[in-house]
């Protein structure tokens, strides 16, 4: 986002913040912009996996009883967000698999 001070004095508080961010975490070689790897690792960091952080939201949004496991009617309670998780290839997978 790009924000324009318009003869505003103060700036918002998420300027504020992504500045912090892109002084502390982005800029990593302190050049004051953003090359190809340094963005890189911003889309797609390395450290994070999107499997992992997806499978884990889906069973957060649907194990109903909280019991870590998801039971069939939790599932089919949730569908939607099974049909349009990548986690499930988009619904793929609960088409090819008994056990869903």
């Amino acid at each position: 986002d790009m924000y324009s001070h318009d003869g505003d004095a103060d700036e918002p508080e998420w300027v504020k913040t992504e500045r912090e961010q892109f002084v502390e975490f982005r800029d990593k070689n302190r050049d004051g912009r953003m090359d190809k790897e340094e963005t890189k690792d911003w889309i797609l960091p390395s450290d994070y996996d999107h499997a992992e952080a997806e499978a884990r939201h889906l069973v957060y949004e649907s194990d109903q009883d909280k019991d870590g496991k998801l039971t069939r009617e939790e599932i089919v309670e949730k569908y939607d967000l099974f049909v349009g998780s990548q986690a499930t290839d988009f619904g793929e997978a609960l088409v090819r698999h008994d056990e869903f």
